[in-house]
């Protein structure tokens, strides 16, 4: 049977509380190890050029603790790279995100950038760093993401939670094929964007052998209500609920 999926909490909202302030409070590294102690198996963060939420200066600490998997997601702009051949996470995240863009709402459009992204893998594998593509759900996107050598993709579930939240549960389909492709394909699956704890179990149910589930927004909303290890606990019973259907 296949594994479940990781749980990957990405934690910019953290930092964005921190940074209201201008002080180190709450403290992210020690809000990072905590995670991981209470279950978390990964680690994310999306530094902006504003750096709004994290910041360049907290990517080599958090390097320096995280045990599990550090996961770092950005638009590969020359800074951006020259960061990840610096600080080598685990896993980069590749994201068409506009340096000006609140949040990401959309996968790349691959066939438009198919040599520019080639070239980047190509130089990040060079420092052994496994590389996720941010997609839609969609076939081509796919099987260009696996010619061009990425090690995985992303789903970006966006549209996926809006649908779940008006009643509109199959729009997990173009998810679950996609899935198949990928598995067809040996190209890993994560997923991310606007999961929770309402909607996370049925789209885990649908996506066998998917990799990780990266939640960051929901999941530290949650936490205000239950405590970052109740909320942890939380969403491994939902990912565990949704592999056992």
């Amino acid at each position: 049977m296949d594994h479940k999926p990781r749980l990957s909490v990405n934690i910019n909202k953290v930092a964005l509380i921190r940074n209201a302030r201008g002080g180190d409070l709450p403290d992210l590294l020690q809000f990072a190890a905590d995670c991981e102690s209470f279950g978390a198996q990964g680690i994310t963060v999306h530094p902006r050029p504003d750096q709004r939420h994290i910041r360049f200066s907290d990517l080599r600490p958090l390097k320096e603790i995280v045990t599990t998997e550090f996961n770092i997601e950005g638009y590969p702009d020359e800074t951006f790279l020259k960061l990840m051949e610096e600080v080598v996470p685990d896993q980069c995240t590749l994201v068409p995100d506009k340096p000006s863009a609140l949040t990401s709402d959309a996968g790349w459009d691959i066939s438009k950038e198919k040599s520019f992204l080639s070239e980047i893998i190509q130089r990040l594998h060079q420092k052994g760093i496994r590389v996720s593509l941010f997609i839609d759900p969609v076939e081509q996107s796919c099987y260009l993401s696996k010619e061009i050598n990425a090690d995985r993709v992303e789903f970006y579930t966006g549209p996926y939670a809006k649908n779940f939240a008006a009643g509109q549960k199959s729009s997990i389909d173009l998810y679950s094929k996609a899935n198949d492709i990928c598995r067809q394909i040996s190209l890993g699956v994560n997923a991310g964007h606007d999961l929770n704890l309402s909607n996370l179990s049925y789209f885990v149910s649908g996506m066998p052998g998917m990799m990780e589930v990266s939640i960051g927004h929901a999941l530290i909303c949650d936490t205000l209500y239950f405590g970052i290890n109740n909320t942890i606990q939380m969403y491994l019973e939902k990912i565990h609920t949704g592999w056992c259907l």
